[in-house]
This record gives structure tokens, C-alpha cells and sequence, in this order.
């Protein structure tokens, strides 16, 4: 397995086509947007490779039996899905940000499962492809970005019906040893520092959506691929002198990039889904389930140190002994709690698929996700009630650093003695950004909106089985309604 330090290195002796703000970036790993996302996601390495924490970082492969990332790894078993919840908040905690990987190890499961039941039923030879670009990807411990999320167009129509048919990914042409696509895809965490993207359907699709049941893993570098860098809310902090203002070295990342296809090439054995759409709903609604689920953990170790900050700055304010303010932080911990012990529970009710591997409970995955969507707000502003109005006026450090005003800044941004002003800053920034417009947007809308939560959540309810149910208890008979 890699370090940090060799992941780092390995981005580099790619040449990927990447643009940020309207350039494109010559050295991108170098640059300053992405050498934080690039800092983040060498963290995932760094806990693997140090052998401190083998029990959720490592795992043992079931193909050939080496030692690999968990992020490379197969849910063989109710404990590897629990193992990757805790895995997800140690890191989430040792970060405080995200770290971008999460998408492509429910992605590489979502397509080992449906590659060996589209071979059953089709004769195909998708699984055994897959099956060797697996062992590769744990191998070189390499990371993915899953891309699912396609631009859409008009929501009203669906792919074949648009008035621009690549606003979902496709396949333009069929060769005799591969396929080329063309199309988007958006919102794509972490793929600007994968080395490979997995390239999914974002729907179910009929007969006449076939070239769009497209499944196939693409090299960051693939010629006719081009990456599109995107904004955060303060992300020129980034690009500032020392990077005070970002409040960490990592500032507040996820790394969103829109992908470009152009024509881009396929070769056979790096597609593992060309027309079969019949089993697209089948990988969407799976890699839903354990992308939900995940927000649990992540979520959980993100507000872990975002707890700890707000509750650091409580006692710089000298509020931390108040009632309310503890009360506060109370509600923050059940909210948190709440999530963890939804992913684990989902988790723990998980049921093994025909290819081998487990897939969570669907409702209470999708029931984390739901309340992610509120709880993360709920946090954001018990955190901003504690912190106060300062979160949003604190001047720059730039105006700390000046020599004529920065003393008058130290002097009277001082708080409890004990601790320096550039602490008080830092926490400061550190909770804004994790409070941002982007942050909770990522929440809201991350692995789906709210309502695709809603759906699943309504159809795994089983509504006709819980009226049952309620008429066996309260002793209601069916027939006709004149005889009751």
C-alpha cells in the first residue's frame, strides 16, 4: 500500500486535463485550490500505511489474499460494513474535513455486484473484467472517484428525449474492442486527485435508454477527458499567504469537479456495463444504500472536531460553564450520535447479495441520509449561536499581519487568558467553514436530494404489509365493507 507521500507522487506522474477558474492548470497538484484536497485525501493513506490502525484502515482481500486499503475492499460480511463506518469517522476526525474517497468503495461494489448478475443472466463476461481491474485498483492502491450524478438537462424528459442527447453520459459508437462515450458528469467528489473514474448510470433505464447503461472506468488522463475544478465558498483563502483564514491546513474540501468526455475511448476489458439497462436501477439503488449510509460516519467525525471547537471557543468567550451554552452542546452530541448509530444500525441489518458482498438496510440507510439533511443544519446553527456574530465580521489575518493595526486586532480580540488570539482565530474560521453554504449544501444534496431519500424510504416502509399488520391487531377483516 501507498503513503501519503507516494500518493501524492503518483497523481504527479499523471498528466490529467484540469481547469480551474478559466485556466488550465499546468502543475494541478501543486496548485493551491487542490494541494488541500490533495493533503485530505493523502491523510486515508497515511492511517493505512502507519499500522496504527489495521483493525478498520486495512482488510484483507478476497481475491488474492493480500493486505489492501479498506477503500479497495469488498463488504464480505456484516463487519466489514461496521469496520467501514468507524473507519469513515476516525478519519472524518483525524481531518475535520471530507476526504473524497468514500464514493468509489460503495462504487466498486455497487458494480461487482451487478456485473456477476448481469453475466447470469446474459452470458456477459463483465464480472471477470471487473474482477481484474479490482485486483489492480487494490494492487497499486489506487484511489476512484464514482461518477454517477449526469448534468440532466430538462428533468421532464428523459435521456434519449433531450434536445441535446449527451446530457447524460453515452455511447456514441461500438468497436470491436471497446466503446466511446461521450457526455458530463457533475458535482464529482474528490475526482480531480483519483487516479480512476467509475463511470455509472444515475437512473434505471428502458430499452431505448440502452446506449446510456453505460458502466466503465476511465483513467484520469484518458485522452478526449477533461476536469473542470470547482468553487467553494471561500476558496481563495486557499491561495493567501500562510492559509490562516482556512482555519486548517486542509481548509474546508470535497473537491467537486465536473467531468467532460469528449469521444473518449474504452477498451473492453475497463467496461463492465454497455446497453443492459435493465440492471442500472439495480446499481444506482445499491450504491445509494451504502453512500447514505456513509454520512453517518463521515458526518460524525467532521462534527466531532467541530464540537470540540465550538465548545474551545465556548471557554475562550468564557461561556462554556453557562446552562444554555451546555445544554447546547448537548443537542449537538444527540444529533451526532443519532446519525452514527443509524449508519451502524443499517449496517448491522445488512443482507448478503448473490455476488457475495453485503449490502445495508435500505431504509435506515436512506432514513441516515434524511436526517442528515436536517441534522447538519441543526448543527450548524446551535454552533453558530454558540460562537456568535464574530463568525461572520472577524477581519482577515491579512489585517492581523499589518504592521500599523494588527497589535490593535491582538489587543482586542484577546479572549480568556491562556489562550492566544491567533487560537480564538483559528476555531473561528475553522467553524465558519465547516458551516459554510457549501458544506451544507454538500449535506442537503450529497448522494442524492432529500426527496430520492424520501422515495426509497417510503417503498422499503412496506406500507400494504404494516396495514396488514394493523388490521390483524385491531381485529379488521377483509371482505366487503357492508359486511363490517
Amino acid at each position: 500500500m501507498m503513503n501519503g507521500t507516494q500518493y501524492l507522487e503518483s497523481l504527479k506522474r499523471r498528466s490529467p486535463r484540469i481547469f480551474y477558474r478559466g485556466k488550465r492548470l499546468a502543475n494541478p497538484y501543486d496548485h493551491p485550490a487542490l494541494a488541500p484536497h490533495v493533503r485530505t485525501a493523502a491523510v486515508t493513506y497515511d492511517l493505512a500505511a502507519n499500522g496504527k490502525h489495521d483493525d478498520i484502515m486495512t482488510a484483507t482481500s478476497a481475491l488474492d489474499g493480500t493486505k489492501i486499503s479498506r477503500f479497495t475492499h469488498l463488504f464480505w460480511s456484516v463487519d466489514d460494513l461496521i469496520r467501514k463506518i468507524a473507519m469513515l469517522r476516525l478519519i472524518g476526525r483525524e481531518t475535520g474535513t471530507c476526504f473524497q474517497r468514500c464514493v468509489g468503495v460503495d462504487g466498486i461494489n455497487a458494480i461487482w455486484s451487478v456485473t456477476y448478475e448481469i453475466d447470469r443472466a446474459k452470458g456477459t463476461g463483465y464480472h471477470k473484467r471487473f474482477r481484474e481491474f479490482l485486483l489492480r485498483l487494490q494492487r497499486e492502491d489506487l484511489m476512484s472517484a464514482g461518477a454517477m450524478t449526469d448534468p440532466k438537462g430538462d428533468r421532464s424528459l428523459p435521456p434519449w428525449q433531450q434536445a441535446d442527447p449527451d446530457l447524460y453520459v453515452r455511447i456514441v459508437e461500438r468497436r470491436s474492442d471497446g466503446i466511446v462515450i461521450r457526455g458530463s458528469k457533475t458535482h464529482i467528489t474528490g475526482a480531480a486527485n483519483s487516479h480512476e473514474i467509475l463511470v455509472m448510470p444515475t437512473l434505471g433505464l428502458p430499452p431505448e435508454g440502452a446506449d446510456y447503461a453505460v458502466t466503465c472506468a476511465v483513467p484520469i488522463d484518458a485522452p478526449g477527458v477533461t476536469v473542470v475544478f470547482g468553487r467553494q465558498t471561500n476558496d481563495e483563502r486557499k491561495e493567501e499567504e500562510g492559509r490562516f483564514d482556512c482555519g486548517t491546513p486542509f481548509g474546508i474540501v470535497g473537491g467537486e469537479s465536473t467531468l467532460i468526455f469528449e469521444d473518449v475511448f474504452v477498451p473492453d476489458e475497463r467496461v463492465f456495463m454497455a446497453g443492459e439497462g435493465e440492471f442500472a436501477g439495480a446499481l444506482v439503488e445499491r450504491f445509494s444504500a451504502w453512500h447514505r449510509a456513509n454520512y453517518g460516519g463521515c458526518k460524525g467525525g467532521n462534527a466531532d472536531v467541530l464540537l470540540g471547537a465550538t465548545a474551545l471557543l465556548a471557554e475562550i468567550h468564557g461561556t462554556i460553564k453557562n446552562a444554555v451554552v451546555r445544554d447546547k452542546l448537548t443537542e449537538i452530541v444527540h444529533l451526532v450520535e443519532t446519525n452514527y448509530a443509524g449508519a451502524v444500525g443499517s449496517s448491522a441489518l445488512a443482507r448478503q447479495l448473490p455476488a457475495g458482498n453485503w449490502l445495508v438496510d435500505p431504509l435506515l440507510a436512506n432514513t441516515v441520509k434524511q436526517n442528515v439533511t436536517r441534522f447538519v443544519y441543526q448543527v450548524a446553527r446551535l454552533t453558530h449561536d454558540i460562537a456568535g456574530g464574530i463568525l461572520s465580521t472577524l477581519p482577515s489575518d491579512a489585517d492581523f499581519r499589518s504592521g500599523e493595526i494588527g497589535g490593535l486586532l491582538e489587543k482586542y480580540f484577546a479572549g480568556k487568558q491562556g489562550f492566544s488570539t491567533g487560537d480564538k482565530r483559528k476555531l473561528i474560521r475553522y467553524i465558519e467553514g465547516m458551516t459554510s453554504v457549501a458544506t451544507l449544501v454538500e449535506a442537503l444534496h450529497g448522494a442524492g436530494s432529500p426527496q430520492a431519500q424520501r422515495i426509497v424510504m417510503l417503498r422499503q416502509a412496506d406500507l400494504p404489509e404494516k396495514a396488514r399488520q394493523a388490521k390483524k391487531v385491531i381485529g379488521i377483516k377483509d371482505g366487503d365493507p357492508k359486511d363490517k
